[in-house]
C-alpha cells in the first residue's frame, strides 16, 4: 500500500501541473500557432475513458475480441470525419453552434423542442456515465490507499469537489461557450498523453519482462484452456448482431457524445485541424489497443479473479512491487477519468441552460430577470450534474446498473444518430420526423435497456421480464417480437435504432413544413458546402465587411477602359450617390450587387447591355468571402423566388451564371409588379368609371321621380275641378 501523504501529494502535484499549463494557454494571446493541430488531436483522446482504460481489460476477459467492435466503427467513423466533421464544422461556424442539440435543431428551423428532446436525451445518458468515471476514481484510490473499500464520504467527496472547480474555472468563464477554451483543450492534450504513456508502459512490462512477448503469453493462454481470449465469437447472442451492434455504436458515439461534438466542432480553430486528428487518433486508438489482451492474459494467468479484470491494468504493477509503474497507471486512469468528467459537465451545462432553462426564463415573466444570471445558472448546473452523478454513483457502486452504464448511455446517444445524419443527406427531412424519430428511440430505449437494469437491480420484480407485461410474450423487452437470439445490448441498439429510423422517415413523409422552415433548410443545405467562416455561408447579407472605397476604384478603372477617367470617375460618383453610399467606409453583399448592377447599366448605354455584361464579368473581382455570400444570397432569393439554386462555386462562369439569374429573377418579379400595378390601375378606372355611371343613374332616377310626381299631382288637381 502508498501511503495517504504520497499519493494525495502526487495527485496534488499532478493537479498543479494541470492548472497551471491551463493558465498558460488562457492567458497566451489568441491566435493560432504550430501546435494548434496537436492540441486539438490530443484533446479528442478524452474519448478514452476509464471505460477504456480499465474496462476494456476486464472486456476483454470476458468476451475475447469483441472488445475491438467498438474500436472498429470508432476508426471507420474517424476515417469519415473530413467528410462529416468538417461540414458540421461549416455550419458551426454560420449558426453560432454551441453543442450537438443547437446543430440539430439547426436543421429543423431551430425548433426548441429538438433541441429540448436531445437535451434529455443526453441527460439521460450521460450523468450516469459521470458516475461511471467518479466510481473508477474512487475504486481505484481504495486499491493503492489502506482505505477502507470505496470511500464515497470522504475521498469521494473531496474528488467530486475538485471536479467541480476545475470545471467551472477552466470550463465555464465566459458566457459564450462559442468561445474556445484554450485551457481546457491543453489539459485534455495533456491527459492523452498521460494516459498514452501509462499504458504503454505497463504493457511493456507485462509483455516483455513478465512474459517473453506476445507470443509466449498467446501459448500460456492455449496451454490453460484461455484460448476464448482470442476468439471472435461472444459468449452469448449472435455473432453478427453482436459485432454489428458494437461497430454502430463505436461509429456513433465518437462523433456524437456531446463531449466529443463540443471537442470536435466547437472547439475546431480551421478545417484542417480534422485532418491532423484524423491521423493522430486512428494512431492512438491502435496503440492503445495493442496490449489489452496481453494485460487480460496476464492477470488470469497469475490467477486474478475475472471479476477484477477491470482493475488488472493496475493491480498487475502493484502485485510485482512496481510502485512507481502502479502509480504511473492510477495517474493515466485518474487523467482518463477525470477529463471526461470536465469536458461533459461542461458541455451538459451548456445545453440544459440554453435548451431547457432559458426557455422558461423566457416565457415566464417573473423569471426574466434570470436572462441576465445566465452564467452563474451554467455554474449551478455544472454542480448539479456532478453532484448528481455523484450521488448516482455512491447509491449503485456495487450495482449492475452502474456497471451496465457504459453501453446504456452509448445507445441513449445512438438515437441522436438519424436526425443528425439523416438531416445532412437527406433533404426530405424535417422537424415532425426529427421529433417523432428521438421520441420513439428514446422511448424504446429506456424500455429495452434501462427498465431491464432497475428490475436486475431490485426495483421490482423479474418475472415480467420472462413472460412480458400482462404475459404478453410478444411485448418481452428484452425480445420484442420473439427475437431472441439477441443479446440485450445488441437487441436494444436494433429496435431503438431501427423504430427511430422508421418514426423519422414516416413523420418526415407525413408533415408537411411550412415555408420558414424550408427556407431554412435551403440556408442548412447551403452552409454545408460553403467555406469555413460564418458570415461567408449565411445568406442574410447584412453585414457591411466590404470596403467600397476600393469598389469605387475598381469601378472608375472598368469605366476607363472606354470613357474618358473624369468622366467615368463622375458616373461612379453618381452611383454612389444613389446608392446613399457617398459617406459610407463598407458596404454589404446586397449592396455590392445593386452598385454593380448599375455599373452595368450605366456602362450598357455606352458599348450595348451584352458588351457591358461581359465587361463587368471580367472586370470586377470578387474574393473569396464575397463569392461565396452571392453564393449564399442566389439560393435564399431562388428559394423565394422558385428559381433554380445551384449556383456553385466555379470560376466566372459560375459566378456570371448565378449573377444573371438572381438579376433575370428580379427583373421578372419587377415586370410582375409592374403588370399587377397595371392591373390594379386598370380596375380602378373601372371602377371609378362605373361608380360615375351609378351616380348618374342615380341623378336620372331622381329626375324622373320628381317629374311622376309632379304629373300625379296635376293629373289629380284637374279631376277636382
Amino acid at each position: 500500500m502508498f501511503s495517504t501523504s504520497l499519493v494525495v501529494l502526487t495527485l496534488t502535484v499532478y493537479m498543479l501541473i494541470l492548472f497551471i499549463a491551463a493558465q498558460v494557454a488562457e492567458k497566451r494571446p489568441a491566435g493560432r500557432t504550430a501546435w494548434t493541430p496537436y492540441i486539438y488531436a490530443f484533446a479528442l483522446t478524452v474519448y478514452f475513458t476509464s471505460w477504456g482504460f480499465y474496462g476494456n481489460v476486464g472486456f476483454a476477459a470476458e468476451s475475447g475480441l469483441l472488445y475491438l467492435g467498438t474500436e472498429i466503427g470508432s476508426i471507420l467513423a474517424v476515417l469519415g470525419w473530413w467528410y462529416t466533421i468538417r461540414r458540421i464544422v461549416r455550419i458551426k461556424e454560420s449558426y453560432h453552434i454551441t453543442n450537438i442539440a443547437d446543430f440539430i435543431s439547426a436543421r429543423y428551423n431551430r425548433s426548441q423542442a429538438v433541441a429540448g428532446l436531445v437535451t434529455v436525451t443526453a441527460l439521460f445518458g450521460v450523468i450516469p456515465y459521470i458516475a461511471l468515471q467518479l466510481k473508477s476514481i474512487v475504486s481505484t484510490i481504495s486499491v493503492i490507499l489502506p482505505v477502507r473499500e470505496e470511500d464515497w464520504s470522504g475521498v469521494g467527496l473531496w474528488v467530486m469537489l475538485a471536479m467541480i472547480v476545475f470545471t467551472v474555472v477552466f470550463g465555464a468563464r465566459r458566457l459564450d461557450p462559442t468561445e474556445r477554451h484554450p485551457g481546457v483543450l491543453v489539459v485534455l492534450a495533456l491527459q492523452g498523453l498521460v494516459k498514452l504513456v501509462a499504458i504503454l508502459m505497463i504493457g511493456i512490462f507485462v509483455t516483455w519482462m513478465q512474459y517473453d512477448g506476445f507470443g509466449d503469453l498467446i501459448n500460456r493462454l492455449e496451454t490453460v484452456g484461455l484460448e476464448r481470449l482470442m476468439s471472435l465469437h461472444p459468449p452469448s447472442g449472435s455473432f453478427v448482431g453482436e459485432w454489428m451492434a458494437l461497430i454502430i455504436l463505436g461509429m456513433v458515439g465518437v462523433q456524437c457524445l456531446p463531449r466529443q461534438f463540443h471537442l470536435l466542432v466547437v472547439e475546431n480553430s480551421h478545417e484542417r485541424d480534422i485532418l491532423t486528428a484524423i491521423g493522430i487518433f486512428v494512431l492512438y486508438y491502435v496503440i492503445f489497443d495493442l496490449f489489452i489482451i496481453p494485460i487480460a492474459a496476464a492477470g488470469l494467468l497469475q490467477g486474478l479473479s475475472p471479476a477484477q479484470a477491470d482493475q488488472f491494468v493496475l493491480i498487475l504493477p502493484y502485485a510485482a512491487g512496481e510502485g512507481w509503474l502502479a502509480l504511473l497507471v492510477f495517474i493515466g486512469g485518474f487523467s482518463a477519468a477525470s477529463g471526461m468528467i470536465v469536458i461533459s459537465a461542461m458541455t451538459l451545462s451548456t445545453m440544459v441552460t440554453n435548451h431547457l432553462m432559458l426557455p422558461v426564463i423566457e416565457e415566464v415573466r417573473g423569471l426574466n430577470f434570470l436572462r441576465h444570471r445566465l452564467l452563474k445558472l451554467r455554474w449551478l448546473t455544472i454542480v448539479l450534474i456532478i453532484l448528481s452523478s455523484y450521488l448516482f454513483a455512491w447509491d449503485f457502486s456495487d450495482s449492475y446498473m452502474l456497471a451496465a452504464m457504459g453501453t446504456i448511455a452509448f445507445v441513449a446517444v445512438l438515437q441522436f444518430a438519424p436526425p443528425m445524419f439523416g438531416g445532412m443527406f437527406w433533404r426530405g427531412a424535417n422537424r415532425m420526423g426529427a421529433i417523432a424519430g428521438l421520441l420513439v428511440g428514446l422511448l424504446t430505449w429506456f424500455y429495452t435497456l434501462v427498465i431491464p437494469a432497475f428490475s436486475r437491480e431490485g426495483w421490482f420484480g423479474t418475472q415480467w421480464l420472462i413472460d412480458g407485461p400482462a404475459r404478453l410474450d410478444w411485448l418481452r423487452p428484452e425480445a420484442l417480437l420473439g427475437f431472441e437470439a439477441l443479446s440485450p445490448l445488441s437487441h436494444s441498439v436494433f429496435w431503438s435504432l431501427a423504430l427511430n429510423v422508421f418514426s423519422f422517415v414516416i413523420g418526415s413523409w407525413l408533415y408537411s413544413p411550412a415555408k420558414r422552415e424550408r427556407l431554412q433548410l435551403v440556408e442548412f443545405m447551403q452552409a454545408l458546402s460553403l467555406g469555413q467562416r460564418a458570415q461567408a455561408s449565411r445568406p442574410t447579407g447584412l453585414e457591411a465587411y466590404i470596403p467600397f472605397q476600393a469598389k469605387r476604384e475598381e469601378a472608375v478603372r472598368l469605366l476607363s477602359r472606354y470613357l474618358p477617367e473624369h468622366k467615368a470617375a463622375h458616373e461612379v460618383g453618381q452611383i454612389a450617390q444613389l446608392l446613399q453610399g457617398e459617406k459610407k467606409r463598407n458596404i454589404t453583399i446586397i449592396e455590392l450587387v445593386e452598385f454593380h448592377r448599375m455599373l452595368e447599366a450605366c456602362l450598357a448605354g455606352s458599348i450595348g447591355a451584352a458588351s457591358a455584361h461581359r465587361a463587368v464579368e471580367s472586370g470586377i473581382g470578387y474574393s473569396q468571402q464575397e463569392k461565396r455570400d452571392l453564393e449564399a444570397l442566389h439560393s435564399h432569393i431562388g428559394s423565394e423566388l422558385g428559381t433554380s439554386s445551384d449556383y456553385q462555386a466555379g470560376g466566372s462562369k459560375g459566378r456570371s451564371a448565378g449573377f444573371a439569374d438572381l438579376n433575370a429573377a428580379v427583373e421578372r418579379q419587377k415586370a410582375e409588379v409592374e403588370s399587377l400595378k397595371a392591373e390594379v390601375a386598370k380596375l380602378q378606372r373601372k371602377l371609378e368609371k362605373s361608380d360615375n355611371e351609378l351616380f348618374n343613374q342615380r341623378l336620372q332616377n331622381q329626375k324622373l321621380s320628381q317629374q311622376l310626381l309632379e304629373l300625379r299631382r296635376s293629373g289629380g288637381g284637374e279631376g277636382n275641378e
